[in-house]
């Protein structure tokens, strides 16, 4: 038997316990695609355009895609695939991943927030206090604005803080009178031989050697569901602590892709989620773009 036919996600079970929380809840297992995210946009933009002779077409294709019972809808969806083909991450970068060693998912579900800023840093927090009980001495961190560190506490001078562990992926498309959220996550599972990763490379072995994709999922996937239907009702502040014992950045020498903002101290994070970087006297606030640790930098160094 295959590695992918061997795991067992117990989707009922998981069902059992989220649908409370998101009436109309679908959770669909596929051993492949090309990325969870795109798949569930595409339904959402399905239902969204008018019923031409071009729909029934694309309605069609989206029906033979194996992607579960439902298509074609706005109701809320986990979608899980065993191998994710396409993965994407910000700024149109691949994710690599492989059966059993990584878990892909993406949950899609109506979302109306007064503000949305700060929603992925609210996602991390959920999936690492998930992860990772708070206690003196965090291993998962945060790095600003979508990725899961493992912490390395002794790690040397000059040295990188920790390794990539995750990443979020969060899209939005207005289907209807909604506006439909979709949280694409990657984890690493198991040790698994991957190239060209600037970040490192972490597992959640190295937390649990016990875990395995579809244990992860179900000890990630109620807290998800729960920061999401808090962060529609009180925006990103009640996340904000928990952000902030997690920041990676805190303290570090960084490079921003924001113009006017080349290096800097991070200071924190803003009440609306924004990165504070401190360059001399002067507190800018970086919302957008990328940011980069400048290893073998001191805070002093940088003034």
């Amino acid at each position: 038997m295959s590695q992918s036919h061997a795991l067992q996600w117990g989707a009922e079970s998981l069902w059992q316990r989220l649908e409370p929380l998101l009436p109309g809840l679908s959770i669909e297992v596929v051993a492949r695609s090309v990325s969870t995210n795109s798949a569930l946009l595409e339904r959402a933009r399905v239902r969204a355009e008018p019923p031409t002779d071009e729909l029934v077409q694309v309605r069609r294709s989206v029906e033979s895609g194996a992607f579960g019972r439902r298509a074609a809808d706005v109701q809320p969806c986990l979608l899980v695939a065993e191998h994710q083909t396409g993965g994407r991450g910000r700024l149109g970068r691949t994710w690599q991943s492989s059966v059993g060693a990584s878990l892909t998912f993406s949950l899609s579900l109506p979302l109306n927030p007064a503000d949305w800023s700060g929603l992925s840093l609210a996602v991390g927090v959920a999936i690492a206090d998930a992860l990772d009980p708070t206690g003196p001495a965090p291993r998962v961190g945060l790095k600003w604005p979508n990725d899961l560190w493992l912490m390395d506490p002794q790690a040397a001078l000059g040295a990188p803080p920790g390794r990539k562990l995750g990443g979020i992926l969060i899209e939005t498309v207005t289907a209807g009178p909604v506006r439909l959220a979709v949280v694409g996550i990657g984890l690493n599972v198991l040790p698994q031989p991957l190239e060209d990763l600037s970040s490192g490379y972490a597992c959640l072995q190295e937390l649990d050697a016990a875990t395995s994709a579809p244990s992860a999922l179900a000890q990630v996937a109620e807290p998800l569901v729960r920061a999401l239907k808090a962060f529609e009702q009180h925006g990103f502040a009640p996340f904000a602590e928990r952000y902030a014992a997690r920041d990676l950045l805190r303290g570090q020498v960084v490079t921003t892709t924001q113009a006017g903002v080349p290096t800097g101290v991070a200071a924190g994070i803003s009440p609306k989620g924004a990165l504070l970087v401190r360059e001399g006297e002067t507190l800018h606030e970086v919302s957008s773009g990328e940011v980069s640790v400048r290893l073998g930098l001191s805070a002093e160094d940088s003034r």
